[in-house]
């Protein structure tokens, strides 16, 4: 199991990044998959979920309205859009991916984990 995640970097208050995940080493169409971050010294956190359909999904309260979590399974990828970003975004982004959908938000029941992405918000 392989995840390439890019899209992150340092970028102002207010302006939005767009982080990719492209899987490889399983059958992504039929893996749920989500987004969590961890900023140092925290725990880590759930973002957003999306049903391995992608007809469905869910997001954390923090980032509802602003996040956008999306997939294309022709190219074995997930994706977050995130706007309007804020200095308390800055976090080590993960992408994540689970046979199951129940509990979605605890990240102990996710099977595979990318490498992460750093996402830097200055004020």
């Amino acid at each position: 199991v392989r995840f390439e995640e890019s899209g992150g970097g340092l970028v102002q208050a207010g302006k939005s990044l767009r982080l990719s995940c492209g899987a490889s080493g399983f059958t992504f169409s039929t893996y749920n998959m989500g987004w969590f971050r961890q900023a140092p010294g925290k725990e880590r956190e759930f973002v957003a979920f999306i049903i391995r359909s992608g007809g469905a999904s869910d997001y954390a309260d923090s980032v509802k309205g602003r996040f956008t979590i999306s997939r294309d399974n022709g190219k074995n990828t997930v994706y977050l859009q995130m706007n309007s970003l804020k200095p308390e975004d800055t976090a080590n982004y993960y992408c994540a991916a689970r046979l199951g959908s129940s509990n979605y938000f605890y990240a102990r029941f996710y099977d595979y984990w990318g490498q992460g992405t750093q996402v830097t918000v200055s004020s």
